[in-house]
């Protein structure tokens, strides 16, 4: 059975070049547009790992590890940021949410595969 990972983007374009990388590597993929998003479709599922972008509007991705390290399904799927940011205070912040790992844009296909295998629950 393919693992799921949850890729959490306001940008279309790139939760489309992250779904491609993902499901060509073998992983089921569900696209959230922000937190809000996500979280109304986390459901109680079984995810494997979060990929979510930090600057979205309705619900950034730190608020939005926040709220999912809150429900006991997600308190331990692991979560990665995918962002544009590379401020330390926001890595703080990331860290401090419950992300594992953090991504700058741009980035290469096989560099997001590399960390998504480091993450992703058995």
């Amino acid at each position: 059975m393919a693992k799921t990972i949850m890729i959490v983007d306001d940008s279309a374009s790139i939760r489309q070049v992250v779904t491609i990388a993902l499901k060509g590597a073998g992983y089921d993929v569900i696209e959230a547009c922000d937190g809000k998003d996500a979280l109304s479709k986390l459901k109680g599922q079984k995810i494997n790992l979060i990929i979510t972008d930090v600057n979205m509007p309705v619900m950034d991705g730190i608020a939005f590890v926040q709220e999912a390290k809150k429900l006991d399904a997600y308190k331990f799927t692991p979560m990665m940021m995918l962002t544009t940011e590379s401020a330390d205070d926001k890595k703080q912040a990331g860290k401090a949410a419950g992300a594992k790992a953090w991504l700058t844009k741009p980035f290469q296909a096989p560099t997001l595969l590399d960390a998504v295998s480091k993450l992703v629950l058995p």
